[in-house]
């Protein structure tokens, strides 16, 4: 049985939620970046943004993780563009790399795919799940920045995502994980600054001493 937070902790979470969404205002780019990871959701909002005529080139990319090794034992760069094609987006707008292992090579060696196969763009739509809109915006602000970046992901609530995923504390310990992230990223020279709210501190604080922990490094 999955832990259930309590109304506090379910408080506290919706702040790192909010934070972790940047709300950028989206319109056709010149590609897309599916950031790999375990839901399958980043896939089929990719394919729903590339119907709508947001992009005509979408790269998956990503590895496996421990998160993922069991449901896309492929990879989830692999199992992505089998989602997308299945809701119609044609195998030619579709780049696949399948190695990365982090946030960063999601970037870095996406950009380099995208160049080798002659596209040098000069805006990126950054897809991946909600609570990493703001690590992957920050990420791509350090290691390409010549690019203009935008970041989206499926528009859900924290509870409707919680429904997608099953188990709220797992999704909660993610969340946290990723802010740690974004605070210490920076200094590392990982990912540009990304201030963070006193509210949303403190919130960081109290879901960590709660036991919101298995993903901090």
């Amino acid at each position: 049985m999955t832990r259930q937070l309590t109304d506090v902790e379910w408080y506290d979470a919706e702040l790192v939620w909010d934070f972790h969404q940047v709300h950028h205002e989206i319109s056709a780019c010149d590609v897309a970046i599916a950031l790999g990871c375990n839901d399958i959701g980043v896939a089929e909002y990719a394919a729903e943004l590339y119907h709508r005529g947001m992009f005509q080139t979408v790269v998956f990319t990503g590895a496996t993780s421990r998160d993922t090794a069991a449901i896309f034992p492929r990879g989830e760069a692999v199992h992505f563009r089998e989602r997308a094609l299945e809701l119609g987006v044609p195998d030619t707008a579709i780049l696949v790399e399948p190695e990365a292992a982090n946030t960063g090579a999601n970037i870095t060696l996406s950009r380099d795919l995208l160049i080798g196969a002659g596209l040098t763009p000069d805006s990126v739509l950054l897809i991946s799940m909600p609570y990493m809109e703001r690590r992957a915006f920050a990420t791509c602000r350090r290691l390409w920045p010549e690019v203009a970046v935008t970041c989206t992901s499926a528009p859900l609530t924290l509870e409707e995502y919680v429904k997608t995923i099953g188990d709220a504390a797992e999704v909660v310990d993610m969340m946290i994980g990723d802010l740690q992230r974004v605070m210490i990223y920076p200094e590392r020279g990982f990912a540009i600054e990304q201030p963070v709210p006193p509210a949303v501190a403190a919130a960081f604080d109290r879901l960590v001493a709660a036991g919101f922990n298995s993903r901090l490094l």
